[in-house]
């Protein structure tokens, strides 16, 4: 082979990809024609086939859209819509205040959808090896708690005594196990957690939105890491819309409080600097 060819196949090969196929006159997503996936399959569909490589069965599609739908905002409450619209009044392009908002999705804010999927399958992998399913939730919560703290994600809301969008999402799931579309058994998991949360703190301790959608994506199929990139995709619709509606308001340079409130100071009282030095 010529040294051309040899770099030609070099070249070609310095990224390799199963999920695109694009060339002069052709796109393909996982062998799929665009044009015949347009107009034919919804936005959640198309995310389920770029990350799993095949189309979802029926009822499939439809549940993850249902997830995706239902964490796209929380009002300038939540940091992540804060930080968009702030950051609009800084001058920025929509990308921009975007891309900042998103950035903060981590651990504590964006990434309980992730926790409490890991822990939904480490449960179900615990029965799976012939526990029983209160020994096993019992014995899961204490493993998390012992390697994370005592705060449980996916259950229990800062502003909500109960959660209306858990609550939907679970009647979804529900029948979507009717039809035969999910196992079930990361929903019969999560109620078992709420049992145990409610007996251990002697007062109901509802799944929240978070424990809801890790139940959806859990019953998927998709992996932890998957959950907040799904909860990211979500929020950004939030993000987008909070971020152009500030861009409508106008507004320059605010910050998180109205410049009239200043923050409290409790550093070292005022103090004149030294002449001698």
């Amino acid at each position: 082979m010529s040294d051309s060819a040899d770099d030609e196949l070099a070249s070609s090969n310095w990224w390799r990809t199963r999920i695109s196929d694009i060339a002069p006159g052709s796109i393909r997503y996982h062998g799929y024609a665009v044009q015949d996936l347009i107009g034919n399959i919804g936005f959640a569909e198309m995310i389920w086939l770029m990350l799993r490589g095949d189309l979802p069965a029926p009822g499939q599609g439809a549940l993850l859209e249902a997830a995706l739908m239902s964490a796209v905002d929380h009002g300038p409450q939540a940091p992540s819509i804060a930080i968009s619209r702030m950051a609009m009044t800084c001058g920025v392009s929509l990308n921009n205040a975007m891309g900042s908002a998103v950035n903060v999705l981590g651990d504590v804010h964006g990434g309980a959808g992730e926790q409490a999927v890991a822990l939904y399958q480490e449960i179900a992998g615990d029965i799976e090896s012939g526990t029983e399913t209160s020994a096993a939730v019992r014995k899961g919560l204490d493993a998390f708690i012992a390697r994370h703290g005592k705060y449980i994600p996916g259950f229990g809301h800062r502003f909500h005594p109960i959660d209306p969008r858990a609550i939907r999402l679970l009647e979804l799931v529900d029948q979507a196990l009717a039809h035969g579309a999910v196992s079930g058994r990361y929903a019969a998991i999560a109620r078992a957690v709420e049992t145990e949360l409610q007996a251990r703190k002697q007062r109901p301790i509802p799944m929240n939105i978070d424990g809801a959608t890790a139940v959806i994506y859990a019953e998927l199929g998709f992996p932890p890491a998957l959950a907040r990139g799904l909860f990211c995709l979500s929020r950004s619709v939030g993000i987008l819309a909070h971020a152009w509606e500030q861009a409508q308001q106008g507004g320059r340079n605010k910050g998180p409080i109205p410049r009239q409130y200043l923050p409290a100071y409790d550093g070292h009282p005022p103090r004149d600097f030294p002449t001698a030095r």
